[in-house]
């Protein structure tokens, strides 16, 4: 599958490992940097996604999502695992729940560019029912030139990240390989008045995040689900 990310935020918090670690999966370790785990929310837009060969249908192939995620690694290899995705499509949610075994669910969104540059992003979670309520208001731009993140840098360890992981509901674990060019990140600012995605896990994030970086373009290819491991036999 092939896509394109635009407009893109991530807003990065620290956060005491003991946190996050009893919300990740068995079979994936919590990844530190200089002993703290880290949280973050990535608003964008998504366009042209595709099957590889195939054209896109403008209706179906341009769409705000809003992600969640935190940073892992299997066997030593590095990749992020998502609590939540929201997506303002019915297609992208049935298809990320089937077939990625991502934890999708759908919103109603909106996002507007102003004359000055700030771009204002708006999410709230329709399945309040099943999920909780889970909301993001935010206005973001960049700031700076954009340039790749230096090797042995926080920003490059948030960011060189070429797989997902999930579990299906059998408790399978499997890995998403993604293939892209390192990110062109500007620094950027940004005002939330708004966040509470990670309410329903029982978290809640100050307004301000730890580090915020900016991306305005990127094209990705994605590949199918391998699996990593299967479910843990019951005990006898």
């Amino acid at each position: 599958m092939v896509q394109v990310w635009e407009d893109l935020l991530f807003a990065h918090w620290a956060l005491d490992p003991a946190v996050l670690r009893p919300l990740v999966p068995a079979g994936l370790t919590l990844d530190l940097y200089e002993g703290r785990a880290w949280l973050s929310v990535v608003p964008f837009r998504m366009d042209g996604v595709r099957l590889r060969g195939t054209p896109s249908l403008p209706r179906l192939s341009r769409f705000l999502e809003i992600n969640v995620r935190t940073y892992v690694t299997v066997e030593e290899r590095p990749g992020v695992f998502f609590f939540s995705l929201d997506a303002a499509s019915h297609p992208a949610v049935r298809f990320g729940r089937r077939w990625l075994c991502l934890p999708y669910v759908l919103a109603t969104m909106a996002a507007t560019v102003a004359g000055d540059g700030w771009i204002d992003y708006r999410s709230l979670r329709s399945d309040r029912a099943a999920t909780g309520r889970a909301e993001f208001t935010a206005r973001y731009r960049p700031s700076g030139p954009a340039l790749p993140a230096a090797a042995g840098t926080l920003e490059r360890w948030l960011t060189a990240r070429y797989c997902f992981y999930s579990v299906d509901r059998h408790g399978g674990l499997h890995r998403g390989e993604i293939d892209h060019r390192p990110w062109p990140l500007q620094t950027a600012e940004a005002e939330i008045q708004v966040n509470t995605l990670l309410a329903p896990l029982g978290i809640g994030l100050p307004n301000r995040p730890t580090l915020v970086q900016f991306a305005r373009r990127l094209p990705i290819t994605a590949w199918p689900l391998q699996r990593v491991s299967s479910p843990a036999p019951d005990p006898q």
